[in-house]
């Protein structure tokens, strides 16, 4: 007890001049350099030391997991960066030997989401700069709005920051359904409730690194966290942490801290730049047989494009042009199917075509289609053109909607599919982590143009879904846990019929089982405008309730006999920046009307979403939507990341609340927006590079 208490007194008479230091160098020194290598995780995740954050954050396109632990807290937390200098962090926190809820629900545990951006980045006499705003949503149990500022002169990193809440002198009271930055609304009580922290880290290899750090953090006296009652009745032994960090690998850390004087704390997390395949994706090109070298044209090329991975292969020669359509079964990106058909005219190299044509097809119902010149074609894939040279002297016709009358090979009517699912159910007051892993199988039948009967079967051997909260006022999906508790069940049941008009005019009719939970009618139109730029459409349903237990029926005594909705719908496509913005109008699933905000990121296949939903929810006579606003987010994984071979396939994993009504719309079996996809002309270009192997 002495040692410690020496060693922190030591310390407390040198922090003014390290202070003093730390200014100097931000605001005199010329170095320059970017965030790495001190774009490490602090105990709760953010980009950090310890206890307090830095002005560093994670490269742009890249994301972080882990775990850690300093008594009494544990730390589940993934960090994310989906735009330059921005970072999101989420996180949950469990206090152990604090019981919370039910004994099934264990210790304590709060979900919480932080943002930091990093508004400055480092240059040659400024430092970084970076605001943050740790859990500024909800319960905020564990919030800080602060700034930061980091200043590198490698091998050291030297940080100054100034926040309040967790950082600050009193505990921030919650915020439920509001969103609350005293930083903006109330400036001068965050500057009365702030506190500066600092810290200092010393880099000299890629592989090792030191931490030192003053924290702030009045335990004590946070008496809205769990643990303060517990575990911190009086001030801890020393507000200044040490810290080793140890990188086995580029993708891997591990973190061994001594903090507050008195506890021990490790941190373990990987690290990974998102889209990027853990096997470089490889597609074994097609090499013709010298016997099938003599066989006419039009069986050459499909033989080619059915071992390529399409099907519904036309193929005609009319002059001195050459007209191919196939349905691209295999590749994640259209523009790569379409790089492949070239690749097979190059090397077939008919004779006398001048001109060639390529329709790409889905069910039936043209994609797009591509004209080139043959002369052009052998020049991109010989290096002597550009592919944006390539694009420039190319036709490309997203309007194209009709087809040739020709005969097709290899007619694919029948498809089918099988991947695994895994589904969670978070914060149950029955217990906090609930799952459902099995199998997802579907088979559907095309039966003309646009045209698809499909059933979709899912088994859940490993099932331990269930929940003590009772369906709401209008339980919408509240009842949800019915559903999902089955082992086995009937996902979808359905007929869906797709169209689109040479004005590039979309729309699309699905009846039957359309989910694990409604069924009925399910329409929509769309259509892009400016090249893509903008989607506008609209959409509606009319449903009933399924029976949980009895796939084939009807729900009796439901609180309606028919569900619907009615939206308007619009999508922003900011190519530049691979985001989309969507917005939904109009009438949801429990008879709620208002708005919901999507925003998507695409990266190199990934498509990560958040969305938040603003309704009127005065019909609803239950405490719990009345005046709630539904969230969540999803990613979109493709198969081709873990494979090494491309594939269609893709994985779809979502966080949001089971237990709410507001905001609900059906689970469309596609909505034309994703139909449409990146098949527009803002994407093509932006996909070039997909055109070469």
């Amino acid at each position: 007890m002495c040692f410690s208490r020496h060693i922190a007194w030591r310390v407390w008479l040198t922090t003014p001049c390290v202070f003093l230091a730390c200014l100097f160098l931000f605001f005199t020194s010329a170095a320059f350099a970017s965030d790495g290598p001190f774009t490490y995780p602090s105990n709760w995740g953010g980009t950090g030391l310890m206890e307090i954050p830095t002005a560093r954050v994670i490269r742009e396109d890249s994301y972080r997991v882990g775990f850690s632990q300093i008594r009494p807290y544990k730390y589940y937390y993934s960090a994310i960066s989906l735009l330059k200098g921005l970072e999101l962090d989420l996180r949950i926190t469990e206090v152990s030997g604090v019981s919370s809820l039910s004994t099934k629900y264990g210790n304590f545990k709060d979900k919480a989401v932080d943002l930091k951006y990093q508004f400055l980045s480092e240059g040659k006499y400024l430092p970084a700069l970076a605001i943050g705003f740790m859990d500024p949503h909800g319960t905020r149990i564990y919030p800080s709005q602060y700034i930061a500022a980091s200043r590198q002169i490698y091998p050291f990193d030297f940080t100054l920051g100034f926040g309040n809440g967790r950082f600050g002198k009193k505990p921030l009271q919650d915020k439920r359904e509001g969103l609350e930055l005293e930083m903006f609304g109330d400036t001068k009580e965050w500057i009365r409730d702030s506190q500066i922290f600092w810290g200092i880290q010393f880099a000299p290899n890629e592989t090792f690194a030191l931490m030192f750090e003053y924290s702030p953090i009045r335990y004590h006296e946070q008496t809205r966290d769990p643990a303060q009652k517990e575990y911190f009745g009086g001030p801890v032994p020393s507000k200044y942490n040490f810290g080793l960090r140890y990188k086995p690998a580029e993708w891997s850390e591990l973190d061994l801290s001594y903090q507050r004087g008195n506890e021990i704390g490790f941190n373990v997390s990987l690290a990974f730049d998102i889209g990027n395949p853990l096997v470089p994706v490889y597609d074994l090109p097609y090499r013709e047989k010298a016997a099938h070298s003599k066989d006419p044209l039009s069986e050459r090329i499909a033989a080619a494009l059915y071992f390529s991975g399409f099907s519904d292969i036309g193929v005609d020669a009319e002059g001195d042009e050459l007209w191919i359509e196939s349905q691209n079964d295999k590749y994640y990106f259209s523009t790569k199917a379409i790089g492949v058909v070239l690749d097979i005219i190059n090397k077939i190299e008919p004779d006398n075509i001048k001109k060639v044509h390529i329709i790409i097809k889905q069910n039936g119902i043209v994609q797009y289609k591509l004209s080139a010149v043959k002369e052009d074609i052998n020049n991109l894939l010989n290096e002597k053109l550009t592919i944006a040279e390539f694009l420039y002297l190319s036709e490309i016709n997203t309007a194209f909607a009709d087809k040739r009358d020709i005969p097709a090979w290899y007619k694919k009517s029948f498809r089918y599919g099988i991947k695994p699912s895994l589904e969670t159910f978070l914060n149950d007051p029955s217990g906090f982590f609930k799952y459902r892993l099995g199998l997802m199988g579907w088979v559907s039948y095309n039966i003309w143009d646009g045209a698809t009967i499909l059933t979709g079967l899912e088994g859940y051997p490993a099932n331990n879904i269930s929940s003590s909260n009772e369906p709401l006022s209008i339980p919408v999906r509240s009842d949800l846990v019915l559903y999902k508790k089955e082992r086995l069940s009937l996902g979808r049941l359905l007929f869906n019929q797709i169209y689109k008009t040479g004005h590039e005019l979309y729309g699309k009719v699905t009846a039957g089982y359309l989910e694990v939970q409604y069924a009925g009618l399910d329409a929509e139109i769309a259509k892009p405008v400016l090249d893509g730029r903008i989607l506008l459409g609209l959409s509606g349903s009319i449903v009933k309730k399924r029976d949980p237990g009895q796939p084939l029926q009807f729900k009796k005594e439901d609180v309606k006999d028919y569900y619907t909705t009615a939206f308007l719908n619009a999508r922003l496509n900011i190519s530049e920046m691979n985001i989309a913005i969507d917005a939904k109008a109009g009438r949801f699933l429990a008879g709620d009307h208002g708005v919901r905000f999507t925003v998507s990121k695409f990266i190199n296949g990934v498509i990560l979403r958040a969305w938040y939903t603003v309704t009127d929810t005065s019909s609803f006579t239950d405490e719990f939507n009345n005046g709630y606003n539904d969230k969540g987010i999803s990613v979109t994984i493709p198969l081709r990341l873990f494979t090494g071979a491309d594939s269609k396939t893709a994985y779809d994993y979502s966080l949001t609340p089971w237990t709410r009504d507001t905001g609900q719309d059906i689970d469309h079996f596609d909505t034309l927006f994703d139909i449409i996809g990146r098949n527009l002309k803002i994407f093509i270009n932006k996909d070039r590079n997909q055109l070469q192997r």
